[in-house]
């Protein structure tokens, strides 16, 4: 499973639900990455969305925990255990989780790939993904080249999940 995020500076992600900025070049990445594939959320990202629908040419699934939810477009489940079921139909590469800031959480632990756009710029936030720089088991293995759009200044980064040894008994 992999997990794409546009992070900003102290890795905030959002602000009363919505994206920190908007960044057509950025958005352009996460079609690129998305489309076709499986993208996995929580219900306040998907209300979110344009019309609060589900995102076009992929697999939508929102987890949430109320159990009346219903979205035409989506497939909703209650639990982990529903959540696993669901996945076992796709590979675990075509897999993205997408947010908000407690499925992130909830998920980076099954996550092998994090696609981090990284945000130079300061914005009120109230949302903030894990700061992989600093989790040891997270190493950071691509960094494009920095890009402007408007007054965002960001790059392109990849982290893998490393394979932790079991350690040594004495």
């Amino acid at each position: 499973m992999n997990c794409i995020v546009a992070v900003f500076n102290d890795w905030a992600i959002g602000y009363e639900n919505k994206l920190l900025a908007k960044n057509p070049i950025d958005m352009k990445n996460f079609k690129e990455k998305t489309l076709g594939k499986v993208v996995v959320m929580g219900r306040k990202t998907l209300e979110s969305f344009p019309r609060g629908l589900p995102l076009e040419g992929r697999v939508n699934i929102v987890l949430t925990t109320n159990l009346d939810y219903q979205v035409e477009g989506a497939v909703v489940v209650s639990s982990f255990a529903e959540l696993d079921k669901e996945l076992m139909k796709y590979s675990p590469e075509d897999v993205f989780v997408i947010g908000g800031e407690s499925i992130y959480r909830q998920l980076l632990l099954r996550c092998e790939k994090a696609y981090v756009t990284r945000v130079e710029n300061d914005f009120p936030a109230d949302t903030w993904f894990p700061n992989l720089d600093k989790l040891e088991e997270w190493e950071l293995v691509f960094e494009g080249e920095e890009q402007i759009y408007q007054d965002l200044k960001f790059k392109f980064t990849e982290y893998n999940r490393q394979k932790m040894s079991p350690a040594s008994s004495a």
